[in-house]
């Protein structure tokens, strides 16, 4: 398949762009291919990389706001989600993928339940994705033991669909929710069969403080001691952390996701630390978090909130510059996650939004990127392609009103039986 994208901002200036394949081929030149798209008053971008999601928690948004983040989980968010079954979580992540892709999201990294149906709704929307099964064995070794078997072999189911838009990860939940045991086994796992680790990290200070009490140490320095920190661990929140854990995190090649809209909405009580997190090179990219905790999944949202929260917390308005909350929501995340994308280059992976620059907050246009963090939201985007084919074209997505219905469907049963 090949696509001709012509006269579309690129850089300051109209180009044509031609994708051959699921790669883009050349910048400049006209030529022939089976598809074009006039990109006429579009600008072209790098589709964003999302690297915090529980997509499935669609049917979770305003279900529960405005409580703190433990009392949220016990008692509201964990009971309902005993109750999904395999097509809630089918249609939730659907649901996700509709929204994300409107909005130019082209890449995820999920945790949830039912890791074939997420992989099952991931591939059919023709999205990109780094899946993982949630594991939480509650402390209990012999639980982890069965979790593991039932966690390995998702994992080859997934790689069975032999599908290169997806990729199987492992998802050990959080350190209060998963032994040292679990861990330790999840680790080898990991590193005998490359896997990514998807894990929430030092997000409160109970947490950080509850783990003191419990080992002695804080989660990264307890992390350390058991050998579970590595360069395939993307840890999200990560804000209680003191310099020397970001410079242990940096030493072990821990890659880290922002997620700035849910800790503010979850109030975790600080904001995560950028500016020594950058200055020891760690790469930190940007997630949204589920929708029972954002409430949506709008990568421009979480973009303009990153950095305006790094420059009131702060008192400095020169930190996170646009250009680099722009970097975090695109290259950081593709690097992050291993994919060869998240910037327009020949060689690139394909995946890749066009937004309307006669949308009025573009209006004028004195700097795009500035404009795209400062000023935009997801309705600003026209065209969306992922792997060289197109999921949308003039903002239209096909099956969008049966994404909806069955996920309207299936919100409806599922907050019956919670509340039976």
């Amino acid at each position: 398949m090949s696509i001709l994208i012509t006269n579309v901002l690129h850089q300051g200036k109209p180009v044509n762009v031609y994708l051959e394949d699921n790669f883009i081929s050349d910048i400049g030149p006209s030529v022939e291919a089976e598809q074009t798209i006039d990109g006429t008053n579009l600008a072209l971008l790098p589709g964003l990389v999302n690297t915090h999601t529980h997509a499935a928690m669609t049917f979770f948004r305003s279900y529960a706001d405005d409580m703190e983040l433990h009392e949220w989980l016990r008692d509201k968010i964990w009971p309902i989600e005993a109750k999904l079954t395999p097509d809630d979580i089918y249609w939730g992540t659907r649901l996700a993928c509709l929204e994300m892709i409107r909005s130019g999201t082209t890449c995820f990294n999920d945790m949830y339940f039912h890791l074939d149906m997420q992989a099952k709704a991931t591939q059919e929307s023709g999205m990109r994705a780094v899946l993982s099964e949630g594991f939480i064995d509650l402390m209990k070794p012999e639980t982890g033991e069965e979790l593991l078997t039932k966690t390995m072999k998702l994992v080859e189911e997934v790689r069975n669909m032999n599908c290169d838009r997806i990729k199987p990860a492992l998802g050990p939940h959080a350190l209060y929710t998963v032994s040292r045991q679990s861990l330790e086994s999840i680790k080898q796992i990991s590193d005998e069969e490359d896997l990514l680790i998807h894990f929430h990290l030092s997000e409160t200070k109970d947490e950080v403080e509850n783990c003191v009490k419990e080992y002695g140490k804080s989660p990264v320095r307890f992390l350390e001691e058991i050998g579970f920190l590595g360069p395939r661990l993307l840890a999200a929140h990560s804000v209680w952390l003191d310099e020397k854990e970001i410079s242990i995190l940096a030493g072990a090649g821990v890659k880290i996701s922002h997620n700035p809209v849910s800790n503010m909405k979850l109030a975790v009580g600080k904001a995560i630390h950028y500016s020594e997190m950058r200055k020891a090179g760690l790469n930190v990219s940007l997630g949204t978090d589920g929708c029972a905790s954002n409430n949506n999944l709008d990568m421009f949202e979480s973009m303009k909130f990153a950095t305006l929260l790094q420059k009131f917390s702060l008192n400095d308005p020169t930190v996170m510059p646009a250009n680099e909350a722009f970097q975090l929501a695109t290259v950081n995340g593709a690097q992050a996650l291993g994919f060869n994308a998240g910037v327009i280059e020949v060689g690139k992976l394909a995946d890749l939004i066009l937004v309307n620059t006669r949308m009025p907050f573009f209006q004028p246009s004195h700097d795009l990127i500035s404009n795209l963090v400062y000023s935009a939201n997801g309705s600003c985007v026209d065209t969306v392609i992922c792997d060289g084919k197109v999921l949308m074209e003039a903002g239209i997505v096909k099956d969008q009103d049966e994404i909806i219905e069955g996920a309207r469907k299936a919100t409806e049963r599922l907050i019956q039986d919670g509340e039976g």
